[in-house]
């Protein structure tokens, strides 16, 4: 309880530091980002429909501090975003676990092709089960288990409607399994006991961030990777979109999904007992506290 209460605090205090006003003056840095806190309680007495007692919360915040002066630009883009749920009897299961922060920084090439560079990384916050709401559940994740480390140089179109579309012929994927249990099973691609896996390939990411209707504002982005030294044909994906739907400067509500299709992440197959990839999809949506900027 102890982590997951730090976690919580950690969420709201970058949200309440990072969303301080700019510099007065400096013109060539333009900072934006949300953050939501949603709560949801149901109690039932003597209920002849029948149900079950449960509580959930969920904080996430969205940051991004974006440089430019006409000749040079600077993107960073930070994701963090943690629920819980707790449901009658069953243990306490996460409900969203992400850390997703990306920075690129690009050369004007023309007028809107950039000679780019980019760092991302994703991981989470806590532990996660196959089945968690048992007593005998498995941990299937957790903290840097995995961790991903992204490299890649290329070429970045950006429009002024909010698109860009980085294309890179040459880029790196770096896996880490660094929990001791995750790392001796073999999961997430990597050999027993292996503990770090890196590939070379090529990467494509397309964002996208528009008031598309009067106080709703679409946040999507998409990335594909393919490894050159290992099936190349198969490709990595990765979309994330966020709707945000302002109702006043401190009330929203956010649809937020993310599918992922990576051949590294496998499932049994429930006929055959053989491992397979499998689509990922999650879907949350919140209406609580927010604060946009």
């Amino acid at each position: 309880m102890k982590k997951i209460t730090l976690i919580f605090a950690a969420i709201l205090f970058s949200a309440a530091t990072l969303s301080q006003d700019p510099v007065e003056g400096d013109t060539l840095w333009k900072y934006s980002g949300v953050s939501s806190l949603n709560l949801s309680q149901l109690a039932l007495h003597n209920w002849a429909a029948g149900g079950d007692n449960n509580i959930a919360g969920n904080a996430l915040i969205k940051l991004s501090a974006d440089f430019d002066d006409g000749k040079k630009n600077w993107d960073n883009d930070l994701t963090l975003g943690f629920g819980l749920i707790k449901q009658g009897d069953d243990l306490t299961r996460k409900s969203d676990d992400q850390i997703d922060f990306s920075s690129k920084l690009g050369f004007k090439a023309s007028e809107r092709w950039f000679y780019t560079g980019l760092v991302s990384f994703k991981s989470q916050f806590a532990e996660g089960y196959d089945d968690p709401g048992e007593a005998n559940r498995t941990k299937i994740s957790n903290f840097m288990a995995p961790g991903y480390l992204n490299f890649a140089l290329g070429m970045d179109y950006k429009h002024d409607v909010g698109f860009s579309m980085f294309i890179s012929p040459v880029g790196s994927k770096m896996t880490f399994v660094l929990d001791d249990e995750l790392s001796a099973a073999g999961s997430f691609g990597l050999d027993p006991d292996q503990t770090v896996r890196g590939e070379f390939g090529a990467s494509v990411k397309l964002t996208f961030k528009h008031e598309i209707l009067k106080n709703v504002i679409l946040d999507t982005k998409l990335d594909l990777f393919s490894n050159y030294l290992e099936n190349p044909q198969q490709v990595d994906v990765n979309w994330d979109m966020l709707l945000t739907f302002k109702v006043n400067d401190f009330l929203s509500a956010s649809l937020q999904t993310q599918l992922i299709y990576d051949y590294d992440i496998e499932f049994e197959n429930e006929s055959t007992g053989e491992p397979e990839a499998r689509v990922q999809f999650k879907e949350l949506f919140g209406l609580g506290l927010s604060y946009s900027f």
